[in-house]
């Protein structure tokens, strides 16, 4: 594949988010998104999330990122949906944003792709961005740990003062259901806890612990609270978002998004044990754009037949 893609559609809205589907070449597509948090400005907040594969190998039972895998892209690939996305915006390459989130979160598992580290490395020069804060989303996958160890020496290195966030996919306290959830060999919630205790240094932003809960999903509050160090670790729960194998799996969402006021008695006891709990709703009108829920919407354009349109972007 070149680092050159063909935009075949995007979707969304401006001030909030838009997706955009890519193809390097072979008909492969991969999703960048930019997003906004209202009410967030984009000169006070601008996320972007990028993809790391041409699909996804993992498979988790909640995510469409997976339906097929072509492979992990270079880094010259990655970095062109960075520079699409900020060129849109920003023709002179500074961001003026307060924070400046690129998320390595779309479309694959980054600790499968050394070539996440090297992006990482590169991206600190890239741009004229004081704002930058650089952010991996994994599963922690086993023969990773090259991978994750390094992610600490480029922390320490170029994202200093709270400047990067590292979250962990977890979904459930119970391993074997993990292992149904996320059907690949990763760390054991006991692996995460050793791995933070080398990562965490004064001044980084807590590690968080992502749970996209299903109804009727193990979530043992004493387990975690075992495990954990409110002085490290923090909690992001997020509703299961409606994605095909979601439908597909008949999995219902433990948060419901319809009511961002709810209270969660299990969430309540770990605040009150010194954890920092972020149950994290987003926009509803995320969902019908796909900007927060894998991929929905490719998949649903695919088997409609709807990408048409297309044009070329040359870095």
């Amino acid at each position: 594949m070149t680092n050159d893609f063909n935009v075949v559609n995007s979707f969304g809205r401006d001030d909030l988010a838009r997706v955009y589907v890519v193809d390097f070449g072979d008909g492969r597509r991969v999703e960048c998104v930019e997003s906004l948090q209202p009410p967030h400005t984009r000169e006070q907040k601008w996320v972007l999330l990028v993809s790391t594969s041409c699909g996804c190998p993992v498979k988790c039972r909640m995510c469409d990122a997976g339906m097929d895998f072509h492979g992990h892209l270079s880094s010259q690939q990655i970095l062109a949906q960075m520079d699409f996305l900020v060129s849109r915006r920003y023709a002179d390459q500074r961001v003026p944003a307060d924070k400046f989130k690129v998320q390595f979160a779309r479309m694959g598992e980054p600790a499968y792709n050394e070539a996440v580290l090297d992006v990482l490395e590169i991206l600190p020069q890239r741009y004229h961005a004081p704002g930058l804060m650089g952010c991996v989303s994994t599963i922690a996958p086993r023969k990773c740990e090259r991978f994750l160890e390094r992610i600490i020496e480029i922390k320490d290195r170029l994202y200093t003062a709270g400047r990067f966030q590292l979250q962990f996919s977890i979904h459930s306290t119970d391993e074997k259901e993990r292992d149904e959830l996320m059907p690949v060999p990763k760390f054991t919630l006991e692996d995460i806890r050793e791995y933070g205790d080398c990562y965490f240094k004064e001044g980084d932003r807590k590690i968080t612990l992502n749970f996209a809960l299903a109804r009727g999903s193990v979530f043992d509050v004493k387990r975690l609270i075992d495990v954990f160090a409110p002085e490290r670790f923090m909690f992001k729960i997020t509703p299961l978002n409606p994605t095909y194998n979601v439908q597909r799996n008949k999995l219902t969402s433990y948060i419901d998004a319809d009511d961002p006021h709810k209270r969660y008695g299990a969430l309540d006891e770990l605040q009150q044990n010194g954890f920092d709990v972020l149950v994290s709703i987003g926009e509803n009108e995320e969902n019908l754009i796909g900007s927060n829920c894998g991929q929905y919407v490719l998949r649903h354009l695919n088997e409609t037949e709807k990408l048409n349109n297309s044009y070329l972007y040359v870095k």
